[in-house]
């Protein structure tokens, strides 16, 4: 439960009237919400229906201030983006799903270093030597190699792999038979970054693999040996990123885009879903849009559906 002055704290606005007696113990939709609930619009259209509703409390962006009816409601509070600080709002009352500790049928290596207020689930394997920071949860059956260190607020969803052998081999000239290529290095998951269930990052070979600060990463993705991804970068479900590859801060990856080793996708960079990018290729331009395969730009992708579209209109 959190009263007004608390809220405004946690989402760093100022309130004209903090002194208004408003508690607020969840967040729930707009149809569902009751005094009790805080709710969101970025919109006029879903203002409109906050302003209806039952809420106690309406996260509301500031461009829509000046459609507000006179008098001005007292459960609307102004912020700068109302989906991010309904968000920041929704984790503060939530507060954590899982005590700390170490679940009995976890299987924990020796010298684990784990940090305060972290939790281990169930059937989760953790060998030798790894370290974990604070205030981390390891969800169910995850498992995590040695030479991986992961930082603080870290959450694994069940079943991911982290640290596993990187898919390296080195053929012999004559057979043709392939060898595994050393797969020594070391994996490095920095703090605050979210990694989906069944999702697998490799070591590194002889160097290392690292994971941003505050990098969001979904279900079922590969993230391949020595790669190195950014800060703030968001990875959607079913991707693929080959060997040595770089992701720089704050691009997007839609889903199922696959990258092609040895590969570059600049800071803020945005790759459609399904996109490809080829080994060795280097993607540029802060907030430019890349589509198809292999990927290009938006609007040249779609030149050449149109033009495809035409040749096949006069066939």
């Amino acid at each position: 439960m959190a009263n007004l002055s608390e809220i405004a704290s946690w989402i760093e606005v100022t309130v004209q009237n903090p002194d208004i007696p408003t508690e607020i113990i969840r967040v729930t939709s707009i149809d569902a919400a009751t005094k009790e609930s805080a709710v969101f619009a970025t919109d006029s259209m879903t203002l409109q229906s906050a302003l209806s509703s039952h809420a106690g409390l309406i996260l509301a962006s500031g461009k829509l201030q000046k459609i507000v009816p006179e008098p001005h409601d007292s459960r609307l509070l102004w912020v700068r983006d109302a989906r991010y600080a309904f968000s920041v709002l929704a984790q503060r009352l939530g507060g954590k799903t899982s005590a700390p500790g170490v679940h009995p049928t976890a299987i924990v290596g020796r010298d684990v270093s784990i940090g305060p207020g972290t939790w281990i689930g169930p059937g989760v394997v953790l060998e030798d030597g790894i370290s974990i920071g604070k205030d981390c949860r390891i969800d169910a059956r995850v498992t995590i190699y040695s030479g991986v260190t992961v930082g603080d607020e870290v959450v694994v969803q069940a079943g991911s792999v982290l640290g596993s052998t990187g898919f390296g081999y080195a053929p012999n000239p004559e057979t043709g038979e392939y060898v595994l290529f050393p797969q020594q290095g070391c994996l490095v998951i920095e703090d605050r970054v979210e990694i989906g269930a069944n999702t697998t990052i490799d070591r590194g070979a002889l160097g290392e693999t690292r994971i941003g600060h505050g990098t969001k990463i979904d279900n079922l993705v590969h993230i391949g040996h020595n790669c190195v991804i950014g800060r703030n970068v968001v990875i959607a479900a079913q991707t693929g990123i080959s060997g040595s590859s770089v992701v720089e801060d704050g691009a997007i990856l839609g889903g199922q885009v696959g990258i092609g080793e040895h590969a570059t996708v600049g800071e803020g960079v945005i790759l459609g879903g399904g996109a490809g990018v080829l080994s060795g290729k280097k993607m540029h331009g802060k907030g430019e849009v890349f589509w198809g395969r292999p990927a290009r730009p938006l609007k040249e992708y779609l030149r050449d559906l149109a033009r495809l579209k035409r040749v096949g209109e006069r066939a």
